[in-house]
């Protein structure tokens, strides 16, 4: 085993603290010497800083404001330190604040992570506080060289923001404002008090109303919503009916002054028809009470009158006629020489009487009895009329 070779007693106590100075004049030296980037003592990290880690990564985030932020801030997750600041320079816009950052590479954030740049405490040191999105949304996994946009940065108010609305509030601001509301509202109210305790009420069923019908407003919405969707899905055959009524539209146009016109004569039509109903009105309810007698024996009548019409399908043989029938013919004397008036008659054999019943109904028919064979007349010329024709 290799010792280092012991020093001089006398260099080592006498020579100590100038070759400890020597030294650290070194370090430094080699330090500024083999690190291009060393541009000052800002970029020393600070004594109890956040730990980086052996690889820790670079974001950038932009922000439209970082207020007093500066170089070696802290950055948080779930307030505790997990990087620091290294670098606030300008956008290439011009118009944005880009911070750059390194964290400890045992972090896991996901990529559409947002910044916040927040402060301990009234008066103390301002942060960047790195949160994940809500629950459910995180994407990939934040690495070296992502950037937060400003969409996802924002930063508190400063102190001097709220006492400058602070005082615009207490002087001649808000304060004063609410006060002349409240004396309005005073005035406005006072004597009014049941009204208002009316309107209250109702204003409370109507909102209980509503929200009973929670479901049915839902349910309209939703159907709205299906509506709308199928308006979307038809746009095309929407688009071509509104192009098509574009023709009819130009018509309707071109024909307002006689639309127009003809309104304004139903309009003295109607008029003229109300004037001449209220004036008719006590004569059509008279005439309306004189038939009244009229439709109620129509209506008596009812059952009557189709009968009676059966006949005029039978003339001049009733049904009763065709009861005196033997087998399919009708034996019938056409008297040429009979006075006018004279109606036909059935003949009938010498040895066959009419039974009392069907004289009867012959004669309650309108014709005359059957004559015995010998007496008819000899002017008289037999027709066949075959059935009851």
């Amino acid at each position: 085993m290799n010792r280092r070779p012991r020093r001089p007693a006398a260099l080592g106590t006498t020579g100590g603290p100038a070759l400890i100075a020597l030294g650290l004049c070194c370090t430094l030296f080699a330090t500024g010497c083999g690190a291009p980037h060393f541009s000052g003592i800002e970029d020393l990290p600070l004594p109890g800083g956040a730990d980086l880690g052996d690889h820790p990564y670079e974001i950038t985030a932009d922000f439209g404001d970082v207020l007093s932020l500066s170089p070696q801030s802290s950055v948080k997750v779930n307030d505790v330190a997990v990087g620091r600041v290294t670098k606030i320079s300008l956008a290439p816009d011009g118009w944005r604040a880009r911070v750059t950052m390194k964290v400890n590479g045992r972090i896991d954030l996901p990529a559409n992570a947002y910044a916040h740049l927040e402060q301990s405490s009234l008066l103390g040191e301002k942060y960047i506080q790195l949160t994940p999105p809500a629950k459910g949304k995180e994407q990939g996994t934040l690495a070296d060289g992502d950037r937060i946009p400003l969409t996802r940065t924002n930063r508190n108010p400063e102190v001097e923001e709220v006492f400058g609305a602070l005082s615009m509030l207490l002087n001649g601001g808000g304060v004063q404002q609410l006060k002349t509301i409240t004396t309005e509202l005073n005035k406005a109210l006072s004597g009014q008090e049941p009204q208002v305790k009316s309107m209250l009420h109702r204003v409370d069923e109507l909102v209980t109303d509503l929200d009973d019908h929670r479901g049915d407003i839902t349910a309209a919405l939703d159907g709205v919503n299906r509506l709308s969707s199928t308006l979307a899905g038809r746009k095309q055959q929407v688009g071509t009916v509104l192009t098509e009524l574009s023709p009819g539209m130009k018509v309707l146009e071109k024909q307002r002054g006689s639309l127009m016109t003809m309104l304004r004569s139903l309009d003295t039509l109607s008029d003229v028809a109300v004037t001449t109903i209220n004036r008719s009105k006590a004569d059509t309810i008279a005439d309306l009470k004189a038939l009244a007698p009229t439709l109620r024996a129509l209506a008596d009548s009812g059952n009557d009158l189709p009968d009676s019409l059966q006949v005029l399908l039978t003339y001049p043989f009733t049904d009763e006629v065709l009861r005196g029938v033997k087998g399919d013919y009708l034996n019938v004397y056409l008297d040429l020489t009979a006075e006018p008036g004279t109606q036909i008659i059935p003949a009938y054999e010498p040895d066959t009487q009419t039974p009392p019943a069907q004289a009867q109904a012959v004669a309650g028919a309108g014709l005359p009895l059957p004559l015995p064979a010998t007496s008819a007349p000899t002017t008289s010329r037999p027709t066949d009329s075959k059935g009851s024709n």
